[in-house]
């Protein structure tokens, strides 16, 4: 399929944001439901840019918010420093990926200056951030679209999968969204959620996974329509195919699952065009 593909802007909290979009070619003014694709920590990469222009040959307006970019973005969180850190921490164990002395016993054996920028970038990436004003600042994003009377749903992947449930407690202009490995929010936000919510994930990835069934009767207590799915040989990350934690079989039956769920959510004339 042809796609349009392009960086745009909007304003968010009085600074500019940028996203990257992708829509198919012959429907390029067409009044699309839009998907709003939410970056792992390395940003919109190119796998993320991948995701995109995936939704966008299944029939959709597709937009990745670049979450680093507000305003300036630092050197330390360019796409080649972040290349650095992703190859580097394939040298290592995913489970010391989280420990900075783990990481330090690693780093140190690099040689300069990929050693300094690799040091300062896991800085920038592993540093406590700050979730709630990332998902008010994707709300702007829903708004942005939503103003234009287009549907909106989310998706999104690690982070971003935390990050797309945490957006649904954000704002009542999101039609639906799915949660690939993510962190649920804390019930107080969950009672916030006006949309349908779909996760997916690894079952060897016991740090999130074990987490959900917890989740899904917090979600029913609350009266909240919160479906999921659990790849029991599946890891962490597994729809990342550019990287050793991709399990194709996950992949392949969830992205077939969040098509459908965003089919059934959303609005049929919004899917007719009309």
């Amino acid at each position: 399929m042809d796609l349009n593909t392009e960086w745009m802007s909007i304003a968010v909290d009085h600074q500019s944001m940028n996203g990257y979009v992708a829509v198919p070619a012959r429907a390029k003014d067409h009044p699309l439901p839009v998907v709003l694709v939410i970056q792992e920590i390395w940003g919109v990469d190119e796998h993320i840019q991948d995701m995109t222009r995936r939704f966008a040959t299944a029939g959709y307006r597709a937009v990745a918010p670049d979450l680093y970019s507000l305003g300036e973005k630092h050197p330390a969180l360019t796409p080649e420093r972040i290349q650095w850190v992703k190859q580097f921490l394939d040298t290592m164990p995913p489970a010391g990926w989280a420990n900075p002395e783990i990481r330090e016993q690693y780093v140190a054996k690099e040689p300069e200056p990929r050693q300094s920028g690799i040091r300062e970038t896991l800085g920038k990436l592993f540093a406590p951030r700050d979730n709630q004003a990332y998902a008010r600042q994707l709300a702007a994003w829903v708004d942005h679209f939503a103003d234009q009377n287009l549907p909106v749903v989310s998706v999104g992947y690690c982070m971003g999968g935390q990050l797309s449930f945490l957006l649904a407690t954000k704002t009542e202009r999101l039609t639906a969204a799915v949660c690939n490995y993510g962190m649920a929010p804390e019930p107080d936000d969950m009672a916030h959620i006006t949309c349908p919510v779909y996760g997916f994930y690894g079952g060897t990835d016991h740090r999130i996974t074990d987490l959900v069934p917890g989740v899904a009767e917090a979600m029913a207590k609350l009266g909240k329509t919160f479906h999921y799915k659990i790849y029991p040989e599946a890891g962490h990350a597994f729809f990342n195919d550019s990287r050793v934690s991709y399990h194709p079989d996950a992949a392949r039956d969830g992205w077939a699952e969040t098509l459908a769920f965003f089919a059934h959510a959303l609005p049929q004339t919004a899917l007719a065009g009309s």
